[in-house]
């Protein structure tokens, strides 16, 4: 059963047994007397609500018990997943030569900042920035942030791919391929 239907059945057997409680409380505070039941027969009735209240209240603990493991795998997975990009974006900024200022600018770029948030947090001006990022992008051999990006997208996409099949995804060509072979 899967876990959407374990929850909408948990909270119809719940809304059921709460009913009944509800409506005998209600029923004797109105002054309204139901149809007499005989006592064995509301004692049953009682009992069943009960026994369907705590099966709920252990089923939900379950259920919620189980959501929590789930959404801790789930951190653990972008934790791993986040420590992979970084990795990634540190092997590329060596391969490129990057000093640890044009680190910092691409990573920030990478992040989305404008050139005037990147000179502002890196107390320089933003022809400094500008100056910067040209040379991330020529030793990138990409023309933009745009290219700059894709670039790790598709490492990303290429290490998940590999790491799937164990084997070596085809090798697409990168933005800087592309604008090499229109030019």
């Amino acid at each position: 059963m899967s876990r959407a239907r374990a929850f909408v059945l948990l909270l119809v057997v719940q809304a059921i047994c709460a009913l009944i409680f509800v409506l005998d409380i209600l029923l004797s505070v109105i002054g309204i007397s139901p149809v007499p039941l005989a006592w064995s027969t509301r004692e049953l009735m009682e009992i069943g609500a009960l026994i369907g209240l705590l099966l709920g209240l252990v089923f939900g603990a379950m259920l919620v018990w189980r959501n929590f493991a789930d959404l801790k795998a789930a951190h653990a997975r972008l934790d791993r997943a986040s420590g992979a990009f970084l990795d990634l974006l540190n092997a590329r900024f060596d391969e490129w030569g990057l000093t640890a200022a044009e680190r910092d600018v691409a990573l920030f770029a990478i992040k989305g900042l404008s050139v005037q948030d990147i000179a502002r947090l890196r107390d320089t001006s933003e022809g400094t920035v500008k100056a910067q990022t040209a040379a991330i992008y020529r030793k990138a051999d990409v023309s933009g942030r745009p290219q700059l990006l894709s670039l790790f997208i598709e490492d990303m996409m290429g290490n998940a791919r590999s790491g799937e099949s164990g084997a070596q995804p085809d090798a697409a060509p990168t933005p800087a391929q592309i604008s090499r072979a229109q030019s």
